[in-house]
C-alpha cells in the first residue's frame, strides 16, 4: 500500500503543477489586440518616419533619414524637447512626494482614512478631457478664479496660463491633480505590505515617526517608488490631451511639448512623415529612460521585503 501510494505521488504532483496554469491559446486574444493597436501602428510610424513630407494622400515615397536629418536641425524640436525635460521634472517633483506621503497616510486602518481616501482618489474617475477643460475655466482670466489665486503665485493679472512660466506650471499641476491619486493608491498597497514587526521593533528602540518614516518606510518603498516614477516619467513625456486643451501649446511656443508638436506637425501641418519621426523618437526615448531607471534602481533584480518574515 505505501508503494502504491508512492507511485501514486507524482502523478498528483504533475495534476497539482497543472492546476491553475491555463493553456497559452488563452493569451491569443490578448496578443492579437496588442498586435492590431500598439504593434502594427508602431511599425507603420516607424516606416513613415523615413517617407518624405506625405500629407495622407497617396502613397508615402520613401527618402531615406531626410526626416531624422531634420528632426536633429530643427529648433523647434530642441525647444519642445527642452520644455517636455522641464515639465517631467516638474511633474516628478511634485507627484511623487505628495502622493508619497498621501499613500503611507492612507495605508492607516483608520475608517476615517478610508472615507477621505475613497473621495481623493475621484479624480480617477474622471477623462483627462473633463480634467483639463474645467481647470483652463477655473484659470481663466477674465471669469475663472485666477483673478483670486494668481496675485498669491506671483501673477498679479491673474493670467496664468498667459504667461510662458505660468502655463507649464498649470500643465504640471494639471495633471499631478489628476494622477496623484493613482500614484497614492500605488504607494498605500506598498506600504501595507511593510511587515508591523519592524515599526513595533522600532517603537521599542525608541524611534519616532519620522525616523520610522527615514528609515523603515521610505527603504521597504524603494521599489515601489521606481515604479511610481517610471510611470510618471513616461506619461510626462508622452502627456498631449493637458497641452491641447489647456495652452494649446502657448503662450507661443512656451508649453510646446513633443507629443503637442507631433499633433501640430501631423493634423495641422499635415507632414505625417516628419510626425512619424517625431513620435518614433518619443517612443525610443520613453523606453531608454524607463530601462535605465530599472537598470540603477535595481528594480530588475529585486527581492521581496517580506522575506524571512
Amino acid at each position: 500500500m505505501v508503494q502504491d501510494a508512492r507511485e501514486a505521488a507524482p502523478g498528483r504532483r504533475s495534476a497539482a503543477a497543472r492546476v491553475g496554469r491555463p493553456s497559452p491559446g488563452w493569451a491569443v486574444p490578448g496578443v492579437l489586440f496588442f498586435a492590431v493597436f500598439a504593434v502594427v501602428p508602431m511599425v507603420y510610424a516607424v516606416y513613415l518616419s523615413f517617407c518624405g513630407s506625405w500629407g495622407g494622400l497617396g502613397t508615402p515615397q520613401f527618402s531615406g533619414l531626410s526626416n531624422w536629418t531634420r528632426l536633429f536641425q530643427d529648433s523647434d524640436v530642441r525647444q519642445a524637447t527642452a520644455t517636455t525635460v522641464v515639465l517631467t521634472v516638474l511633474s516628478w517633483a511634485f507627484q511623487t512626494p505628495v502622493a508619497l506621503l498621501l499613500g503611507v497616510w492612507a495605508a492607516g486602518r483608520e475608517r476615517n482614512r478610508a472615507v477621505l481616501s475613497a473621495v481623493f482618489f475621484i479624480p480617477l474617475v474622471l477623462s483627462t478631457t473633463a480634467i483639463a477643460l474645467l481647470f483652463k475655466a477655473i484659470l481663466d482670466p477674465n471669469f475663472g478664479l485666477a483673478t483670486t489665486i494668481g496675485p498669491w503665485i506671483g501673477f498679479p493679472d491673474g493670467n496664468i496660463i498667459g504667461s510662458p512660466n505660468g502655463a507649464l506650471i498649470a500643465v504640471a499641476f494639471v495633471g499631478g491633480w489628476q494622477f496623484i491619486p493613482f500614484h497614492t493608491l500605488i504607494y498605500q498597497g506598498g506600504a501595507r505590505q511593510i511587515p508591523e514587526v519592524l515599526y513595533q521593533a522600532a517603537s521599542i528602540d525608541g524611534c519616532g515617526r519620522w525616523r520610522q518614516f527615514f528609515h523603515i518606510t521610505l527603504p521597504q518603498l524603494r521599489h515601489t517608488i521606481t515604479t511610481s516614477s517610471v510611470l510618471i516619467i513616461v506619461g510626462s513625456l508622452t502627456s498631449f490631451e493637458t497641452v491641447f486643451l489647456l495652452t494649446q501649446g502657448g503662450p507661443g511656443t512656451s508649453s510646446t511639448t513633443l507629443s503637442y508638436g507631433m499633433y501640430r506637425e501631423a493634423f495641422q501641418g499635415f507632414d505625417f512623415g516628419y510626425a512619424s519621426a517625431l513620435g518614433t523618437a518619443l517612443v525610443v526615448v520613453s523606453t531608454l529612460l524607463s530601462l535605465l531607471m530599472v537598470k540603477f534602481s535595481g528594480f530588475g533584480s529585486m527581492r521581496s521585503t517580506r522575506e524571512g518574515m
